[in-house]
């Protein structure tokens, strides 16, 4: 018997979802209801369903009208995908109306709204899954791989970098991410990846998080050190955006136009934001410190400005140590180069036994997104799935230790202290 799956938030992301269910999982799921802040953007998903995949029209609800959806439609799973300072609210009421819950990164962006997605689960029983892609891709497995079979021992610390390039972060200045009150800032946004990662690798739990954040690179403070001489709000429309090689064309392809140019009117959301503003509210450099339940450390860095993307970790064990670089091809959500999103340029995993001489671990190579994560998650979330032990299924458990980390580091970045988990207004 087919799951029946509805959807809100209807903007770039959202993509990855639908086209999957109508392109590969009709036989297990149906797609029946879209809502949003925007009739537009609803509008071009259908019509996009129907014009590559002869789908049938999928029923439209404004974002008022959530509840009437879920009360019409009787849903097996809402789909979240709305910006993200909003999940907790779709979650909840979701799970209140009896609907299990597929949440995209982040499952929210404070301990307040996750200890009442927590207290809200407890209650209903409904099982809520967040999509951390990057547990399947087959170089982050192989690592968790190579960590339970003990070939460094028992690891006492990680050291993990991670690179924005000029493209991608750069993008996340332009859009509402750029409000830490929208977004939690890229600590909660983007890093609740990779401290999901370390969490998954480690099998532990974060303890204790110091932190440091900047506004380096991006913002008004910054325009005149990046050659900026005319200050301008958004690039449509503007003679000075087209000499910034950080502007965004919306007419550029049709995907930017119909998401976001067409849909301004009903939305207000302006897609296309000079990345030099003067209302930034998040940082662009980040250095975070965290111990583990298990005594381990982390130490952690992400920079969004930076010539190539991708990522490099250590780990260090009472065996050795292993080493992963991982670089990967720019994209631009919604746009620009989205055919290469998560393509890998180039991928090295090196063990370093205690007392013996280093190689080179084979990675296998798979098609698709996020080094071939993408299909896996897919397949795992609407399609049949197959027997995994390494339990990669991410549920509100690992969505909340994931956070917890980036809203530890945010508030240290604040008071310019350590934060302790438990310390946090979590519901126990």
């Amino acid at each position: 018997m087919k799951k029946t799956y509805v959807q809100v938030g209807i903007g770039g992301r959202a993509r990855f979802f639908y086209e999957a269910i109508a392109k590969d999982f009709r036989e297990t799921s149906e797609l029946i209801g879209f809502c949003d802040i925007s009739q537009v953007r609803m509008d071009y998903a259908n019509r996009l369903l129907s014009e590559k995949y002869n789908y049938p029209k999928v029923a439209t609800y404004f974002y008022t009208d959530f509840d009437k959806m879920l009360d019409e439609l009787q849903p097996d799973y809402v789909i979240v995908t709305s910006v993200d300072r909003t999940h907790h609210e779709y979650i909840i009421r979701a799970m209140e109306k009896g609907c299990d819950v597929l949440s995209e990164k982040p499952m929210t962006i404070d301990a307040e709204k996750a200890a009442a997605i927590l207290k809200t689960q407890e209650e209903t029983g409904k099982n809520l899954r967040v999509t951390f892609n990057y547990r399947y891709a087959p170089h982050n497995t192989k690592i968790a791989e190579l960590l339970r079979s003990g070939v460094i021992g028992d690891v006492f610390s990680v050291h993990f970098e991670w690179l924005l390039n000029t493209e991608h972060g750069a993008d996340y200045f332009r859009r509402w991410h750029r409000n830490k009150y929208n977004s939690g800032g890229l600590l909660v946004h983007k890093s609740t990846h990779h401290f999901d990662l370390v969490n998954f690798w480690l099998q532990s739990s974060p303890k204790t998080v110091f932190a440091f954040g900047e506004l380096n690179f991006y913002g008004m403070k910054n325009a005149e050190k990046r050659g900026v001489t005319q200050f301008y709000s958004r690039s449509y429309g503007s003679a000075a955006a087209k000499e910034d090689p950080f502007s965004l064309d919306l007419t550029s392809n049709e995907e930017l136009r119909e998401l976001y140019l067409n849909a301004e009117e009903e939305s207000g959301y302006i897609r296309d934001r000079s990345v030099f503003s003067d209302d930034i509210s998040i940082e662009d450099t980040l250095a975070v410190t965290v111990q583990y339940e298990n005594k381990a450390v982390l130490t952690y860095s992400l920079n969004a400005y930076m010539p190539y993307e991708g990522f490099k970790v250590a780990f260090n064990g009472s065996k050795g140590r292993i080493e992963m670089t991982i670089i990967e091809k720019s994209y631009v959500n919604a746009g620009g180069k989205k055919e290469d999103e998560g393509a890998l340029a180039f991928q090295e995993i090196k063990v370093f036994p205690m007392f013996l001489a280093p190689y080179i671990v084979e990675i296998e190579t798979l098609e698709g997104g996020h080094g071939g994560g993408d299909p896996i998650l897919l397949n795992d979330l609407f399609g049949t799935p197959e027997i995994d032990p390494l339990n990669r299924q991410a549920n509100h458990l690992d969505g909340v230790k994931s956070i917890l980390t980036g809203i530890a580091a945010n508030q240290s970045i604040a008071s310019g202290l350590p934060v302790k988990i438990k310390d946090l207004q979590t519901y126990k």
